[in-house]
């Protein structure tokens, strides 16, 4: 005979069946990052292709084998120290308890009751792998590979993230002091990389031949279609990059941005296209040039990037389109000042995360932040912001190459960067076959056949 249900029982039904809800909500919480950390591995891909493209064949390695070594050293440094940045210095210079981000806290290994930690440390990790890819492209050719890796663990692990816990962190300064609002990381990564990128240009000097009596000279990419393709990759990735910006929230609170405002991942695409498209059109209207047409895509989602949760979408376009035709004047005249930037970062990254952070305090002034006492957004918040993010990035960028300049440790020597730093640094060729003349004439036009084999 079936017992008829208590209050008690069925109350004990309820609290189960809820905590089968909710543990399956910490799951779908896991799962979603997880595929957003494993998207934004195909941004490192694209980089390496990229990279290895825009570099001369003599290059070709070294410029993709930074690329493996930045996400192989900022993983472990992260790990150390990055995470436990972001977790105590929220509130400016002076760090807060942060016991639970250290490597050795509970938190940071295998805990069946923690879902969250593990994969929120990927993608901020992730992230800090990006800005690291950032620079690698800017110095292709000349740099170190010891002195890049030095450069990129602070910058990945240390300075991104420093001024992240100031600018995304739900309780850093700029958003409870200023209203700081960045939600796609136009200024916490890309400004803060970009600068960064620009201060150890101005210690690291041009390419050998880049300047012939002060006029830039064009060093060909040696596979422009592996760069188009590259670049392609790094808009994929880009997509589990902004997925990371968004906050998945189990219960009815749904999705919020990093500062805890609702919104959706509607917004963020609709946004997102739009952006990469009005980019594109305005690099290729500024330039009629393949590999700053593809660029363009980067340009328009970093320019928007900051407010995907508000902005219109026609809005985003018209900015992605103007910030494209502007980013194509900026590397132009960057160039003119004597600065070589193989792939245009500082214009792509620096420049354009720097405006996007400003626009939305001109097209955004006034929305209000969620939590108590936070002040909405202002023009001078974001100027304000912005202006930190530079200066975040570029003097610890301009410190630390000048220190490794002044050791003679920043950059090849010219016989190496006129043999090409594959034959020295990587001790392999990207191609060697193309080394390897013909024995006898050819039937056919050859232009490596000779009669006799020709030293090498």
């Amino acid at each position: 005979m079936e017992q008829t249900p208590t209050l008690e029982s069925l109350q004990a039904a309820f609290d189960a069946q809820k905590a089968v809800f909710e543990m399956h909500q910490a799951m779908n919480i896991e799962v979603f990052y997880w595929w957003c950390t494993a998207i934004m591995i195909m941004i490192h891909a694209g980089f390496l292709a990229y990279e290895m493209g825009a570099s001369r064949s003599k290059n070709a390695l070294a410029a993709g084998i930074k690329n493996i070594l930045a996400l192989a050293v900022i993983l472990p440094t992260f790990y150390l120290f990055g995470w436990w940045i972001y977790n105590a210095f929220p509130g400016g210079l002076i760090p807060s308890d942060a016991a639970g981000a250290l490597p050795w806290a509970a938190s940071m290994g295998p805990d069946v009751k923690d879902m969250g930690t593990g994969v929120f440390w990927g993608a901020f990790a992730m992230f800090g792998a990006t800005t690291g890819s950032i620079l690698s492209g800017a110095v292709i050719e000349r740099i170190r590979v010891s002195a890049f890796l030095i450069l990129t663990v602070f910058l990945g692990s240390v300075v991104w993230i420093l001024a992240g816990a100031w600018g995304w962190h739900p309780d850093g300064w700029l958003l409870t002091d200023l209203g700081y609002h960045d939600v796609g990381a136009s200024g916490v990564v890309h400004a803060v990389a970009g600068f960064f990128t620009l201060g150890v240009l101005i210690n690291l000097g041009p390419r050998k031949g880049k300047f012939i009596d002060g006029i830039a000279q064009t060093i060909s990419p040696h596979s422009l279609p592996m760069t188009l393709i590259g670049l392609m990759m790094i808009i994929f990735g880009f997509f589990g990059f902004l997925g990371g910006c968004i906050i998945f929230n189990g219960g009815e609170t749904g999705w919020t941005t990093i500062y805890n405002n609702p919104t959706n991942l509607s917004a963020f695409t609709f946004n997102t296209l739009m952006g990469f498209a009005g980019g594109v059109i305005g690099c290729y209207i500024a330039s009629r040039d393949p590999f700053w047409t593809m660029s363009g895509g980067l340009v328009g989602i970093i320019s928007v990037a900051a407010a995907l949760d508000m902005y219109d979408p026609a809005l985003a376009f018209i900015i992605a389109v103007c910030m494209g035709i502007a980013a194509v004047k900026v590397a132009k005249f960057i160039e003119d000042r004597g600065i070589d930037d193989a792939v245009g970062a500082v214009a792509v990254h620096g420049f354009t995360g720097f405006v996007a952070v400003v626009l939305v305090g001109v097209f955004c002034a006034g929305t209000p932040n969620v939590g108590e006492g936070v002040p909405e957004i202002t023009f001078m918040g974001q100027l304000i912001g912005a202006i930190v993010m530079a200066v975040t990035g570029f003097l610890p960028g301009y410190v630390i190459s000048l220190v490794l300049k002044s050791l003679n440790a920043l950059r090849v020597p010219e016989g190496a960067e006129d043999l090409g730093m594959d034959e020295v640094e990587i001790l392999a060729k990207p191609y060697p076959e193309a080394n390897v003349p013909a024995m006898k004439a050819a039937e056919v036009p050859n232009k490596l056949a000779n009669a006799e084999p020709q030293g090498i």
